[in-house]
C-alpha cells in the first residue's frame, strides 16, 4: 500500500507538469484553432533564460542565482514577450488562414527556437542546479516525498485555481470565454479580437515559464529540445481530455501522468524500456470509446 501511495505522489508530480503544458497548449487552441507546437520550446527557453550564454557544460547562472521573489517574475517576463512576439511577427499575420497552415507555422517557430538556442548555447547539454532546497524530503503519513513533488502539485493547483478565477470572475476572462464560444459573435460584440488572442498568448507563456523552472528543479539538465517531450505528452492528454476543454486538458494531462507512472512501476522489468508505446496504446484505447475526449468542447468548429 505504501508503494501504491507513494506511485500516486509521483503520478500526481508528473501529471501536474502536463497538466499544466496541457492548458497553455489548450488554452491557444480554444481561442485560435492553433496546435502551437512551440509551446515547448518556450519551456525551454524559460530554463535557459536562467543561464548565461556559453558552450560550457555546467550552466553558469545569471537570471537563476537571483533570489525566487526576483526569479520568477523575470522569467515569466521574458517567456511571456517571446509568447507576444511570435503572435505578432507570425501568427497574427496568418490569423485568417487555416489551422493546418497555422500549425505548420508553429512547427517552424519551434525548429527557429531549438536552432537559436543551439547558436547562443552550444549543442552540448548543461547541468543546473536550480533550488538545490527543493531536493529535500518531507514525512507524510510515514512516506518520504521530495519537497519539490510537493511544491509541483501545489503549484499547479494554485495556477489552475488563479487561471479558473481570471476566466470567470473578470471582465477580460469572460471575453476570453466568449471568444472561444464564437470569436465571430464575440468580436461583433465588442471584444478586441487581438487583444483577446495577445492574452492567451501572455498566459500560456506565464504557464510555460512555470513549468520550465519546475522541470529544471527536477531534472537539472538543459538542452534545446528539453520542452518538446512535455509538449508531445501534453498534446496527447490536450486529445484525450477534450480537443478545445480546458478542463478535459487538465484531467487529460493527470491521466497521461497518472499512465506512465503506473507503467514504469508495475511493468515487467524486461518491459519497462516500451512503456511509451503502452502508454499510447492506452491512449488510443481512450480515444476508441471516447473519440470526442473525456470532456469534450460542446463548440469545436472553426471560428476564426
Amino acid at each position: 500500500m505504501t508503494d501504491f501511495v507513494q506511485n500516486l505522489i509521483d503520478a500526481l508530480s508528473l501529471g501536474s507538469l502536463y497538466a499544466l503544458v496541457a492548458l497553455g497548449i489548450g488554452l491557444l487552441f480554444g481561442i485560435l484553432r492553433l496546435v502551437n507546437f512551440a509551446h515547448g520550446d518556450f519551456i525551454t527557453l524559460g530554463a535557459y533564460a536562467l543561464i548565461i550564454p556559453s558552450s560550457d557544460v555546467v550552466a553558469k547562472m545569471f537570471i537563476g542565482a537571483w533570489n525566487w521573489a526576483l526569479l520568477i517574475p523575470a522569467v515569466c517576463a521574458i517567456v511571456v514577450l517571446v509568447a507576444l512576439l511570435t503572435d505578432v511577427l507570425v501568427f497574427r499575420p496568418l490569423r485568417r488562414t487555416s489551422a493546418p497552415t497555422l500549425m505548420i507555422a508553429s512547427f517552424a517557430v519551434s525548429y527557429m527556437i531549438q536552432n537559436g538556442v543551439l547558436m547562443a548555447y552550444g549543442s552540448r547539454p548543461k547541468s543546473a542546479n536550480l533550488w538545490p532546497g527543493l531536493t529535500a524530503q518531507i514525512m507524510l503519513g510515514g512516506l518520504r516525498v521530495p519537497l519539490l513533488q510537493v511544491v509541483t502539485i501545489v503549484t499547479t493547483l494554485v495556477l489552475m485555481g488563479l487561471l479558473t478565477l481570471f476566466l470567470y470572475r473578470t471582465r477580460w476572462g469572460v471575453q476570453m470565454r466568449a471568444a472561444a464560444e464564437d470569436f465571430r459573435m464575440a468580436q461583433y460584440l465588442g471584444v478586441r479580437g487581438n487583444f483577446v488572442i495577445g492574452l492567451a498568448f501572455a498566459i500560456s507563456g506565464v504557464l510555460a515559464a512555470a513549468v520550465s523552472l519546475l522541470f529544471l528543479a527536477q531534472t537539472g539538465s538543459l538542452s534545446n529540445v528539453m520542452g518538446v517531450p512535455l509538449a508531445l505528452f501534453a498534446f496527447v492528454a490536450v486529445v484525450v481530455g477534450g480537443m478545445g476543454s480546458l478542463p478535459g486538458a487538465v484531467a487529460g494531462g493527470f491521466l497521461v501522468g497518472f499512465v506512465i507512472i503506473m507503467l514504469q512501476a508495475y511493468l515487467p522489468s524486461d518491459l519497462r524500456v516500451f512503456r511509451d508505446a503502452f502508454a499510447f496504446a492506452f491512449v488510443i484505447l481512450v480515444l476508441l470509446l471516447r473519440p470526442s475526449g473525456l470532456i469534450p468542447s460542446r463548440t469545436l468548429v472553426e471560428r476564426v
